[in-house]
């Protein structure tokens, strides 16, 4: 079983004991105050949410969406910890400490995000599985490793970010709580572990590199988590909220970026909402009482998020025993009372707003500008580390003058290490907003001059 004090451990990756109290801000608090200040976070504002490159304000960014997400989870946090807290006697702890600790964690569970969202991901993994020169470049990387690049993962991208670049002098990175690292780690596993056949939610993806599983595995030692095999433990119980928050989130507030942009009429966004509350009727009483239908749907929204929330808390505390215990692994709002609801709105997404052309157009563009970007570095930084930069072309040399010094190794010169070469370019490629990916790859061929 794993225990609530373990779970909830203030220290801090890269510090050997937690930090003394520093007044009225918790441990926890400063998580999110150190992630919302964090530059990761910040291009957030122009990484995709469903409409890449959008022209309208209204539309949510991955910065928008994290931030509501964060709200979110703060509040599955500070409802399932006023019972986790009674039921467990737990001292010098407030219901507001896990409402911190999942507030922190679901406003950064985008931060790993490339450029045009899970398309970005999908341009990554292709480019290194069907490129000729990816896929040689992968080939030079220890086996084990391979797959950090071949099935390429925005979450393990995230704890890198946090436990590695952001702040990289420090060891541990931005040095969050264990007990936020582990919320935040929806897939506790690198991408080469064995699990045998176990088919749960914490195994459908992976949640951190092979360069970042010592500090997962400080984060697990810590905060008690249970080994499922080498390499993959049972998820924190409060990621299964964080998961939730997003779920929540993108779910409902999708279908209302839907209908302000008009690929959803009314009826086909109030629907499923007023179906997640159970067609209470004091709310087609408040109904009659809004004119704007912009303003209907915005009322449903906020009704239907406090609804989900409710019952997913609800769901957390009914499977207490077996989330301490490992044998829980589904997402909470697979198995609320109004999960068909749910999946009718996520079923909605997928047939009518992901798949608009606005979106379509411009992530096919995406995955272009991705796998150009990645084409012209690899490619200059692979030429450079085998020839030198005597032997290299001037392409690829002037290439190598355009990357950052912090995406490459001592002197401005690639690292020595295949594997660490490689992850240097994911992470410079993957850190792009959207609009820099674009503008920089129309520059670098040709498309787009200075001056022109």
């Amino acid at each position: 079983m794993m225990d609530w004090n373990r779970l909830l451990s203030p220290r801090r990756l890269g510090k050997a004991a937690p930090d003394p109290s520093t007044g009225l801000r918790t441990d926890f608090q400063r998580d999110f105050d150190r992630i919302v200040y964090s530059s990761a976070f910040r291009r957030l504002q122009d990484k995709t949410q469903v409409f890449p490159l959008a022209q309208s304000d209204y539309v949510r960014t991955r910065l928008t969406h994290s931030l509501e997400a964060a709200s979110v989870g703060r509040s599955l946090g500070m409802l399932v910890g006023e019972a986790v807290i009674a039921r467990h006697g737990l001292k010098d702890l407030a219901p507001a400490d896990l409402g911190a600790i999942l507030g922190a964690a679901c406003l950064a569970h985008d931060i790993g995000n490339p450029p045009f969202g899970h398309l970005g991901e999908a341009a990554i993994q292709e480019w290194f599985q069907k490129s000729p020169a990816g896929w040689e470049a992968v080939e030079r990387a220890p086996l084990a490793q391979r797959r950090d690049f071949l099935e390429f993962e925005g979450n393990a991208q995230g704890f890198r970010l946090l436990t590695r670049l952001q702040s990289p002098d420090n060891p541990g990175g931005m040095q969050l709580t264990c007990a936020t690292l582990g919320a935040f780690t929806k897939y506790p596993r690198t991408s080469g572990a064995e699990l045998a056949g176990y088919q749960g939610a914490s195994v459908k993806k992976y949640g951190f590199f092979a360069s970042e599983l010592d500090h997962f595995a400080d984060v697990a030692a810590e905060t008690g988590l249970l080994a499922r095999a080498d390499g993959a433990w049972a998820r924190h119980p409060l990621a299964f909220l964080m998961e939730a928050a997003d779920d929540i989130c993108y779910t409902i507030v999708d279908l209302e970026d839907g209908f302000r942009v008009g690929l959803l009429a009314y009826d086909e966004v109030a629907g499923p909402l007023t179906d997640a509350l159970g067609g209470k009727d004091q709310v087609a009483v408040r109904l009659a009482g809004i004119r704007n239908p912009k303003e209907r749907i915005e009322y449903l929204r906020a009704r239907a998020i406090n609804e989900v929330v409710r019952q997913a808390a609800e769901c957390f505390l009914d499977h207490e025993a077996g989330l301490l215990d490992g044998s829980f692994d589904q997402p909470l709002v697979d198995l609320i009372a109004v999960a068909p609801a749910v999946r009718g709105m996520k079923k909605l997404g997928r047939e009518r707003v992901y798949v608009a052309p606005q979106v379509l157009e411009i992530e096919a563009a995406g995955f272009r500008v991705l796998g150009g970007l990645l084409e012209l570095f690899v490619g200059a930084v692979e030429e450079v580390a085998e020839k030198g930069k005597k032997g290299a072309s001037v392409s690829s040399s002037t290439l190598l003058r355009l990357l950052p010094p912090q995406f490459l190794g001592e002197n401005g010169e690639p690292e020595t290490d295949p594997y660490a070469r490689l992850i240097q370019l994911t992470d410079f490629v993957s850190g792009m907003t959207d609009s820099y990916a674009v503008s920089l790859y129309k520059k670098l061929t040709g498309i787009s001059l200075p001056g022109g």
